[in-house]
């Protein structure tokens, strides 16, 4: 990847300390740049949008699954991308796209209006339907999946023997600022509208993108570096061959892919549809909003005290350890659903979202070029965000049927249950591929 610096006033090479600080700071602001595409980012517009179009709490759910299924096809193929042309000009376009998506889901009723002027149909919800279903997939693709994918694999590439405690720094800011992101938009929703509020993210999209090309850069190699700030020496071949480098047909081949995949999958299952539901789950529970949006600051601090302290033990320790910790959160934050009504069951909720958060970080950042190497990080890291994505995708629907037919959310736990029975059985045999 040629012309690292261009279109950019910045020359990693003039800075008296090693760049990789400045892409530990850039790229944990790149992962936050993506929670209007996150569910921790959509949750808060649910109800407003959703009575806006005209959608019931099913059709509104569903537009979000069939919008965040089509971007798991395309979301692995940008891992490719990533691979190919790098994290600088992947993000840059993920960020301007994102923007874009944005602005257009500030305007989702205007289009659907004037498109059913246009087919002479004034009573109908396909067309707002299919509008929001649209435009989730784009900030579905473009923020979920394209940003937050490259920019958390460009940490990952500028640093390999502190790459576990430099993902703890970007872990505690991402925890913050997502744990933080729904009190915020909130005030944005109450303040400016809904639509307002979209425009003013989509502002801020914009901003950040030029921040990107001018800050972005995709690994040390090409700066004659190398990872956590070495200088690049003849003599270092040896050391580099001591890094196997996976490729995606030898990665599936392990049983470590697809248990992390499906372990990490089940996090992003669980939480999306507890989080794009959250206020009505806790009001079926006769909790209020502002209650249910307060539980989101105490599972962020957990989170951020296991990411942290997993994190630098990361370098030290065997991952398997994290898969198995994950799976026994998956199952404290089921149970904690199950018995939501109860003051103990929240408790239950917290700490195993808290938890399961945490690892996740971990697992999700570090893991990944830990046991299958840097070369093809892109392409595996592709794949395994297509699992995230199809989970989340699912997830609001599962949720929101099990209440608005089984009459509650809580039923939702003896799916979970049973999915982390199967994970925790198929994973005794997991070991390190390295």
């Amino acid at each position: 990847m040629k012309h690292s610096n261009k279109f950019s006033f910045v020359n990693p090479k003039t800075f008296p300390f090693f760049y990789g600080y400045i892409i530990l700071g850039v790229g944990s602001a790149g992962i936050l740049a993506s929670i209007p595409g996150q569910t921790v980012g959509v949750s808060v517009f649910t109800d407003p949008v959703k009575d806006a179009l005209g959608l019931t709490r099913n059709q509104f759910s569903n537009a979000y699954m069939f919008g965040t299924l089509l971007s798991a096809f395309f979301v692995a193929r940008a891992g490719v991308l990533f691979d190919r042309f790098g994290a600088r000009y992947v993000a840059f376009f993920s960020a301007l796209c994102l923007g874009v998506s944005l602005l257009l889901c500030s305007k989702s009723v205007l289009i659907s209006e004037s498109i059913k002027a246009l087919i002479n149909i004034e009573k109908t919800w396909i067309v707002p339907f299919g509008v929001i279903t649209l435009l989730f997939f784009a900030i579905r693709f473009f923020g979920q999946g394209v940003l937050t994918m490259s920019s958390r694999n460009m940490i990952m590439m500028w640093f390999d023997k502190n790459r576990g405690k430099i993902n703890a720094i970007s872990s505690i800011t991402v925890s913050l600022g997502f744990s933080s992101a729904p009190i915020f938009i909130n005030y944005l929703v109450d303040n400016y509208g809904w639509e307002g509020s979209w425009q003013i993210l989509a502002l801020c999209l914009f901003i950040f993108s030029i921040v990107v090309i001018q800050f972005y850069r995709n690994n040390p190699e090409e700066l004659g570096l190398k990872p956590d700030g070495k200088i690049k020496k003849t003599k270092s071949k040896k050391v580099s061959k001591k890094e196997k480098h996976f490729t995606l047909k030898e990665a599936k081949q392990t049983r470590a892919f697809w248990m992390i995949g499906l372990a990490l999958a089940f996090n992003s299952f669980f939480v999306t549809g507890f989080t794009f539901h959250v206020i009505s789950i806790f009001s079926s529970q006769d909790y209020t909003k502002l209650q249910a949006i307060a539980v989101f600051l105490p599972i962020s601090v957990i989170a951020i005290i296991v990411s942290t302290t997993c994190n630098i033990l990361s370098d030290y320790i065997s991952h398997i350890v994290y898969l198995y910790s994950m799976l026994f959160a998956g199952v404290l934050a089921s149970l904690g659903l199950l018995f939501l009504g109860q003051q103990f069951g929240v408790y239950l909720l917290i700490f195993g979202l808290g938890v399961f958060g945490g690892l996740f970080a971990v697992v999700n950042a570090v893991t990944w070029p830990r046991y299958f190497g840097r070369k093809h990080l892109g392409a595996i890291t592709g794949k395994a965000m297509s699992f995230l994505v199809i989970a989340s995708a699912i997830a609001p629907s599962l949720f929101s049927y099990c209440y608005t037919i089984l009459g509650s959310y809580s039923n939702i736990s003896y799916i979970t249950l049973g999915f982390l029975l199967f994970l925790i059985l198929a994973s005794l045999k997991v070991r390190s591929p390295q």
